[in-house]
């Protein structure tokens, strides 16, 4: 097993990273926690398969605990389900002192962790992510939120967990979509911070390839997570970094309803898109997309989706009032190197037409 230590101003939190260390959570849940109260939010599919084995873990580690399970899908991270899971964490004796265990993927981590840090004005709680994006990313540093009519994750908060245990046995239950999805944020740790992990990612060639070295993968993404939240907790500087392919990702999960397109997906081909535009406005070194456009196939993920300029326009706010609105955009130098650049949103418009033209 391998682990890692987040610290903040105020409050640190140890990530475990390792095969099979599931059986064993409720043990590290226990040395974080103050109540005997557990609160295990999950969705359906990841109970089926997880739920009981942490409930034994954190019933053996001396908790009385009680599941909260919503339905898979990003339809859960709603005010809605939001607002129901606070009832039932009430209807089963939730109390200040007690915690949430968020097992699953983003979807699920999102709204457990939204739920911990709004119910009773804050409730301590515990990652267990069971999606490769979950590990690698949506699990450090805070960031929960769920989803408004207006976009996405535009009600949250910052709420760091009191620990992450991340099991890498659990990404072989993973359909290929799935692990693909995750394999999108992996791929962007490459492409911002490091040119040797981008190179690895192409060398092992797919799956089959990265199953092979999955615990030192994560640990390496995670790490990198890591030190920037470090550096910037609010994301108010440098942790914009991790929003790479993001911008225009936004634009795409929206086209789709948050449900044609994965996150992942979204995120791959905002990836090469925003390469495309750094390379026509010199920032990025020519064939930095075409490299990213060919690591993203080799892992199953699309490198472009066809959208409207009328939905760019919506996803970076354009409208009657907004002329003139400059917003920061994350580009890549090289491969390894991200930068933060503010732009005029009519003008990035202007750029994503002329890379399409």
């Amino acid at each position: 097993m391998k682990t890692l230590e987040v610290r903040l101003p105020g409050k640190e939190y140890r990530i475990e990273i390792g095969s099979g260390i599931l059986e064993t959570a409720g043990e590290t849940v226990r040395s974080v926690a103050r109540g005997k109260k557990a609160a295990v939010i999950t969705d359906s599919n990841v109970d089926s398969i997880y739920g009981g084995r942490v409930r034994k873990s954190l019933k053996e580690a001396g908790f009385d605990c009680f599941t909260v399970v919503v339905s898979p899908g990003e339809g859960s991270k709603s005010m809605e389900v939001y607002s129901e899971v606070c009832e039932k964490l009430l209807d089963g004796g939730l109390t200040r002192k007690d915690i949430i265990v968020a097992l699953g993927g983003g979807v699920v981590g999102d709204l457990a962790g939204f739920a911990a840090a709004t119910v009773l004005r804050g409730v301590d709680f515990v990652q267990i992510p069971t999606t490769l994006l979950s590990q690698v990313d949506s699990s450090v540093g805070g960031k929960v939120a769920v989803n408004l009519n207006a976009g996405k994750n535009l009600a949250g908060a910052f709420h760091q967990p009191k620990a992450v245990v991340i099991d890498t046995d659990c990404l072989d239950t993973l359909p290929d979509r799935v692990f693909s999805d995750g394999m999108a944020e992996v791929i962007k740790y490459g492409a911002i911070e490091d040119a040797d992990l981008f190179r690895r990612l192409s060398a092992l060639g797919g799956r089959t390839g990265i199953m092979s070295e999955i615990e030192d993968v994560v640990y390496t993404c995670v790490d990198i997570k890591r030190r920037i939240v470090e550096g910037d907790e609010k994301d108010e500087g440098g942790r914009m970094v991790l929003n790479f392919g993001h911008t225009l990702g936004h634009a795409y999960e929206k086209s789709g309803g948050y449900s044609r397109y994965t996150h992942g997906e979204a995120v791959a081909a905002g990836m090469v898109k925003i390469a495309k535009i750094g390379e026509e406005i010199g920032i990025t070194r020519k064939g930095c997309s075409d490299e990213i456009r060919d690591l993203i196939r080799t892992y199953g993920l699309p490198d472009s989706i066809e959208i409207g300029l009328e939905e760019y326009s919506q996803a970076v706010g354009i409208d009657k009032k907004a002329e003139g609105r400059e917003i920061n955009l994350i580009f890549i130098e090289d491969i390894g190197k991200a930068v933060i650049r503010k732009m005029d949103t009519l003008r990035l418009i202007g750029l994503i037409r002329g890379v399409e033209a």
